[in-house]
Parts: structure tokens; sequence; C-alpha cells
């Protein structure tokens, strides 16, 4: 009875290994498609742009027609994708977390939450993994952050029995490119409208024993590099080379496939399948409540240059540029075909009357014997025509054509700006230019709440021990501080004080000072707080000239430390430091607040004890 079990189990496990393998299989048909437009894409950006896409699906070279032809690269294309990686770049959205509620303690675990936000992008490199998705989505137009928990990173926090460290765990977020990324459904809007997600990567076998500490058969992966090698490229007397997508052959190799099931009726908390090779490594229930409500979802997150409506994955600006960047390259080719009839020359001359292979090897250079048969007519130039109009309009033509595809106009793509233009005219013309960057940025900012949202919830289901934060402000001062799961109240993430495409730090202090100039920034009396001048000077890039600390939020810090403390029932006189009104002002919203109601219900000692220090303080004040 118990090996029949055994067989029914080991016979359970190969069908579904062979279902995951089918199912890789043909979502790897479905999107292939897809995988030969990036490929273009990206050899177009790198200046391999003499290919095109075969019947077979496969991205073929296309060969020189002619030894003369010119086949040079003029590339555009590159250029426009600088400027935009440029002004993506620029975005670096600020994070802050909304308080579940209106409590005292649910308002500071907020601004706990933001805090760990903070010290979280500068430990990771938040801000170079999100350029690095950037390019992806800007070549392929998908790029997909990935936030999973590992207990291989963290603070060690013990020794097992096999003298191994056993570590706390840490978040760890890392880029997919569109290349790993198999979703079930291509006609899906989003992420959510997929059941199911495939995540496939190939890893030698010491990795995959390392990783999941089994052996597996290795096998010969075709992967995808950048070759310098000869494609027919250059013109009449030289050859050139590009860069281009080649594959290569990772030998040794084998797939490790994820497969992530949202959750369903069958599997309440959904599924999670990885296969290595054709083995079984892992079986089980979707490990991250990163969803909404705690719920269970996909570790991934997904970031498009273009939305294309009806379609899972977005567009990239270079599919549109690569019609116009071919009809460029023509025509600067055959202008240079031209050019080089004119000064070469070509000569009419008569059958037999001279020695043709010494013309052909030497031409008429100058100095050069000419002969030729007695009473034969001399060889002689056709006549010359010039270089066609036409052409020179069609290159203009061509070169509005980038611009206005590509959203990138001439006045950013230039080093100087027109002196006729004025200067509003030239904010109007930036204004329309960033309008066009703007799906790009929302998705962007999108994603990076989407990474804030995750991380927190990770923290909220794993930091169970507290761990070390630290922060550096504007100002250069470190902050450290502890936190655990119990600090984390609240994952509803919004962008704050949102950085803008076009936004420059000259734009920035510009409207600074016209909102102090409009009074917007004084109080009722016209005047401008302490706490408002340093966070002015924050704001403007110059806080580091504040050397001192913001004495209005040490005040509010030390506040709150005493309505903790008499939280716990210890009594706490004032202090001749102590700022009487803020001090006063403080306790009272606390003692209005839920946390200090609810705990004056089981100790109403506490009442007494939070009255005998206010009134110390309303006393000060009346002095």
């Amino acid at each position: 009875m118990k090996n029949n079990k055994v067989k029914l189990e080991e016979q359970r496990v190969q069908d579904l290994v062979k279902e995951v393998i089918d199912d890789f299989h043909k979502r790897q048909y479905d999107r292939k498609s897809f995988d030969t437009t990036w490929q273009m894409n990206m050899n177009f950006l790198l200046g391999n742009q003499y290919c095109n896409i075969g019947y077979g699906g496969a991205v073929e070279e296309m060969d020189k027609q002619y030894f003369w032809q010119e086949r040079e690269v003029f590339n555009h294309i590159a250029p426009i994708y600088d400027i935009r990686f440029a002004k993506l770049s620029k975005i670096k959205p600020k994070m802050s977390v909304i308080p579940s509620t209106t409590d005292e303690r649910d308002i500071k675990t907020a601004k706990v939450s933001k805090k760990i936000l903070s010290a979280i992008y500068n430990k990771m490199g938040i801000g170079e993994k999100i350029n690095e998705a950037l390019k992806w989505s800007e070549v392929c137009g998908t790029s997909f952050y990935k936030v999973v928990w590992s207990k291989d990173l963290g603070q060690v926090v013990g020794i097992d029995e096999n003298n191994n460290h056993i570590k706390s765990g840490e978040v760890e977020v890392s880029v997919c490119s569109p290349f790993e990324i198999y979703p079930d459904n291509m006609s899906a809007g989003n992420l959510d409208e997929c059941q199911s997600i495939i995540h496939a990567k190939a890893y030698s076998v010491f990795d995959i024993k390392d990783l999941f500490g089994v052996d597996v058969e290795g096998q010969d992966i075709k992967t995808f590099t950048l070759n310098n090698v000869y494609s027919g490229l250059g013109g009449l007397g030289y050859n050139a080379t590009a860069t281009k997508i080649t594959q290569n052959v990772k030998s040794n190799s084998a797939i490790v496939i994820e497969r992530y099931e949202k959750p369903s009726r069958e599997f309440p908390n959904g599924r999670l399948i990885i296969v290595a090779g054709d083995k079984l490594v892992f079986e089980g229930e979707l490990p991250f409540a990163n969803g909404i409500d705690g719920k269970r979802d996909f570790p991934f997150i997904r970031q498009i240059s273009f939305e294309n409506p009806g379609c899972f994955w977005g567009s990239s600006v270079i599919e549109r540029l690569i019609p116009v960047q071919r009809a460029y390259n023509a025509v600067k080719n055959r202008k240079h075909e031209f050019i080089n009839r004119l000064s070469l020359g070509i000569l009419s001359v008569e059958d037999g009357s001279v020695d043709i292979d010494n013309l052909e090897d030497e031409g008429l250079c100058p100095g050069k014997v000419l002969v030729y048969r007695q009473g034969a007519d001399k060889p002689e130039y056709l006549s010359a025509e010039s270089i066609p109009s036409g052409l020179s309009d069609e290159e203009d033509k061509l070169l509005t054509e980038f611009s206005k595809i590509s959203g990138v106009t001439e006045i950013l793509d230039k080093s100087y700006v027109s002196s006729n233009l004025s200067g509003v005219a030239l904010e109007l013309l930036i204004g329309q230019d960033e309008t066009r960057l703007n799906m790009s940025s929302e998705s962007l900012k999108n994603a990076v709440r989407l990474i804030a949202q995750k991380i927190l919830r990770l923290y909220k289901q794993f930091a169970i021990f507290p761990r070390l934060a630290k922060l550096v402000g504007d100002n250069g001062k470190l902050e450290m501080f502890y936190f655990s799961s119990s600090d984390v109240s609240s994952d509803d993430v919004v962008i704050d004080a949102q950085s803008e495409v076009g936004e420059t730090l000259t734009q920035r202090r510009e409207m600074l000072f016209t909102l102090l100039d409009k009074g917007l920034l004084s109080d009722e009396n016209g005047s401008l707080s302490n706490r408002m001048k340093t966070k002015f000077l924050d704001m403007l890039g110059l806080g580091v000239w504040e050397g001192g600390q913001d004495l209005h939020e040490l005040q509010t810090n030390m506040a709150d430390e005493e309505n903790l403390k008499m939280l716990d029932g210890v009594s706490v006189k004032t202090c001749e430091i102590d700022d009487n009104e803020l001090h006063y002002n403080s306790h009272v919203a606390f003692m209005l607040g839920k946390d200090y109601l609810n705990a004056k219900a089981k100790n109403p000692k506490l009442e007494d004890i939070f009255l005998e220090h206010v009134r110390e303080h309303k006393k000060e004040l009346n002095k």
C-alpha cells in the first residue's frame, strides 16, 4: 500500500513537471513575435540597421546588392533614446505613507514607514534599479521589477546546529527583462488580469545546486548576446562593422521555471511551482502576502513606455522610428553614391581603343599617360549632373519626422536656442515636449509606488526581529532607528512632491522665491518661522548651510517621548528648556486621540498624570 502511494506521488510530480514545461513552451511560442520585435529594436539602437524579420520569424541580415553600394548607418535612434532616458531618469519620486486612521500612534507609524522607505531606497540602490528597468522599457516597451523576501540577507540573529548563520532576512528588489516573463494571457491589460505568470531564466547547474540543492542535467541553452561582427556595412572601397544581437550558447546550464498562480477556489493562497531542468524543486502556496488587505499576489511590477490597448506588452518609440531610420539611411547613402559618381566620374571608352584592365585598376590618376588606339575616339567623361534637390528636401522632411514621432523636439537635441524665441515661447515648446513623455513618466511613478507598497507589506509579514536602519537627510544629518513589523500599520503609499519630467533646480528655486514673494510661506504676522526657514533652505538645496538642528523638531520629539512615558504611568516634570506652548499643544492633541482614551479606560489614573503635567505648562505660559 505504501509503495503504491509513493508511485502515485512520483507519477503526480512527473505529470506536474511535464505540465509546467509544456505550458512554458506554449507561452514561448505565443510570445515569439514580440521577441523578434525586441531584437529588432535592440539592433537598430546599437547601429545594426540593415536587418529584417524573415519568413521564419527570425532576425536576418540584408546583404549588399553591388560592391559599390553605400551601406553606412546614420543613427538618429540612439541620440533620441539617450535624450528620453536622460529626461525620464531625472524623475525621483518621493513617497509618503497615509496613516490607516487619525490616531496619534498610526500617524507616528506612518512616519516610520516613510523613513523605512527612504532608508531602503538608499540601501538597496533602488535608483539604479529604476534606471535599469527604464532602459529595458525604452528599448523593448516593457520591463519588470521583482520584489521578494530573501532569508539569506539581513542581520545575523543566530547560529544553527550546523554552525551556519541564521539571518533575519531582507527585502530583495531585482529587475527582470521582458525576455524572462511569460504571462498566461498576451491580451491582458496588466498583471491583475493574468491568472498566472512564469519567470524563466537560464542558470548553470552549479548555481542550481547552490540555490535548490538538486543535481540537474546540463544542456546547451540559447541566449542572446552582443557581438561586434561584419554586417555588410560600409561603401565603395571600405567596410564597417556594427554591434548586433546574436544568439549565443550557454553550455552546462538549465532553465529554472517559476510559475506563480493567483489565489483561486482550489488554491485559496495561490500556488508557486519551481521546476529546475526536469525536476520539481518547490511546490506550495504563494509565499508573500504582498497584495491588498494581506492577500497573496505576484511579486512582479510592470513598467511600460507606451500602452498598447488590448495587449500585455507595451511598445517602444524605437518601433515607430525604424521605418523613418531606414528611409533616412537610404536617402543619405543615395546622396553619397551620387557624390561618388561626381568625384570619380564615369568614362565612355570605345571598345578596343585602350587597355581596359589597366584603366580599371589605376583609373585616370594625375600625370597618367593614356595611350589609345590610333584612329579611335579618345575616352571621355560623361556629362556630370548636380545632386537632385529632392534628395536634400527628403532628408529634411525625415529629420522632422524623427522629432514628430519620438516627441523629442529639435530645441532639446541642439546645444543652442534661437534668439528669436521668447521665454514664454520656449516654455511652451518645452511643455509640449514633456507632454509626450507623460505616459512613460506616469508608468514609472506608479511602478515606484507599487514597489514601496510591496516592500512595506513584506516587512509587515516577515520583519519579526527589530532591525536597524540608517537614513541620511538632505543636510547630511545621520538618523538611526529600529523598526519591526509592528511599526508598519499602513501600506497606503502616495507620491509626495512629484518631480516632474522637465523640472530643473533653477525652475524649482524660481517657484520657491515666487511663493516667498507672495507671502504664502509666512505666518499670520507676515514673518517666517524658524521651522519654515529651515524647510525653505532644504528645498533650495542649501539645507547644509543650516548647521544647527531644527529646534522646533527637537521640542516636538521631546513632547512625543513625554506622552509615551506618561502613557506607561510615569509622572514627568517640566523643564526650563521646554517650549511650553508647543509642549502644551502636543499633550492636549495626544489626550484627544484614541491611544490616550483607550489607555485611560483601562487605567483612570492616567488622566491625573497628564493633567498635572499640562497644568505645569499652562502655569508657565500664564507668567
